[in-house]
């Protein structure tokens, strides 16, 4: 076989491996799943049906606080890498990978509904935006705040010699009051205790239902144009 048709068979195979990589990326799964739902008033849901809204994400309780950028959230997920070298190669290795989410409320127009996600076992998948990024290295020093996150996960900056490690952090989250895209199974729920600033006795509630887990992310690709919202 001449080297032509060697370098088009690559090509070709290096262009299909990379979008089947894209095709079956979380991001882009979650995308083209929400794209097939329409988007629904919250009065409007009807139980027992796996639906989309967009709303404002609010807390239940007291909500999460986000370690590097302090922002208060109901679902934040951050990374810790730090280089490593083998010979000639070095490569990111991951040393805290961190997830923590609540149940909290979407609210749009004025009506609400709870979300309610469970990490053991995770019922939902995600794709978050990243918020915050730090890093360090040797002509770069760290922030305060980044040296702060690394303390309390007991992470050295330095190397022996005094060195600055290669650290890097990357951390999504949902703030409270940020807009989102969620979908799951609806069931509607009577409320035995009053919620605060809701005046009705039945809330809706997204959940799982076996092999349709919850969605939810912050893309701006999943939410509906700013003039067509409702």
């Amino acid at each position: 076989m001449s080297t032509p048709y060697i370098v088009i068979i690559a090509v070709m195979l290096f262009s299909i491996i990379a979008y089947l990589i894209y095709y079956y990326s979380p991001k882009t799964i979650i995308l083209r799943r929400l794209k097939n739902l329409p988007n629904q008033r919250i009065g409007s849901l009807k139980t027992k049906t796996y639906s989309k809204i967009e709303g404002k994400a609010l807390q239940i309780d007291t909500p999460l606080t986000a370690p590097l950028s302090k922002r208060k959230c109901v679902f934040y997920k951050m990374v810790i890498q730090k280089k490593v070298r083998s010979g000639k190669n070095s490569r990111w290795k991951t040393i805290i990978n961190e997830e923590k989410i609540q149940d909290f409320f979407i609210e749009k127009t004025g009506e609400r509904l709870v979300v309610l996600p469970t990490t053991n076992p995770k019922n939902y998948y995600d794709y978050l935006v990243t918020d915050k990024t730090a890093s360090s290295g040797l002509f770069k020093e760290l922030t305060p705040e980044f040296e702060a996150v690394l303390q309390s996960y007991n992470i050295k900056s330095d190397t022996l010699f005094g060195f600055k490690r290669q650290l890097r952090y990357k951390e999504s989250i949902v703030e409270v009051g940020e807009r989102i895209v969620v979908a799951g199974y609806v069931t509607w729920e009577k409320l035995d205790n009053p919620v605060k600033d809701y005046n009705y006795s039945n809330i809706a509630a997204i959940r799982a239902n076996g092999k349709d887990k919850i969605l939810i992310t912050d893309s701006p690709a999943a939410q509906k144009p700013k003039h067509g919202r409702l």
